[in-house]
């Protein structure tokens, strides 16, 4: 049987990813500027990646007899992810993704340490391939913070 600390960060990442897709989608567009069009398309194409990462936690809920969390369960966490007051600030968006993604890549680690202890394979394995998509959208997102720090 699985943990109850496996299905809690179950929901935790499930509550994240639909978090990370508001903000991605609300940032994606109002940014402002030429400099900010990487970022933002960056940001669009990324929804549908966490979307999907949104959708394969449910379903493994399911899978495990319990529900994925409702609005009325949502509980925001992203403060740093929200839309920057000055809407040309794209470092400060890049700074928020970075944030979420170390988040998420803690959030799975630990997800992965606990589905391993708690003989659930099939969860494990989701959540290795999640982290590693994590892993490379934060890579994608060092890689801007370099260049708008040298600008």
């Amino acid at each position: 049987m699985t943990s109850q600390e496996v299905t809690d960060l179950l929901r935790k990442a499930y509550n994240d990813e639909i978090e990370t897709v508001m903000n991605y989608l609300t940032n994606s567009i109002v940014l402002d500027g030429v400099s900010a069009e990487e970022v933002k398309e960056s940001l669009s194409q990324d929804i549908q990646e966490e979307l999907g990462h949104a959708e394969m936690l449910g379903q493994r809920l399911k899978q495990l007899d319990e529900r994925p969390p409702g609005s009325a369960e949502f509980e925001a966490r992203q403060d740093t992810l929200q839309p920057p007051a000055d809407t040309t600030n794209v470092l400060e968006v890049i700074e928020g993704v970075l944030d979420a993604e170390n988040d998420a890549i803690e959030t799975y680690r630990s997800l992965v340490n606990a589905a391993r202890e708690a003989d659930d394979p099939v969860t494990e394995d989701f959540a290795v391939t999640i982290l590693a998509d994590e892993e490379a959208h934060r890579t994608e997102f060092r890689g801007f913070r370099k260049e708008y720090r040298s600008d």
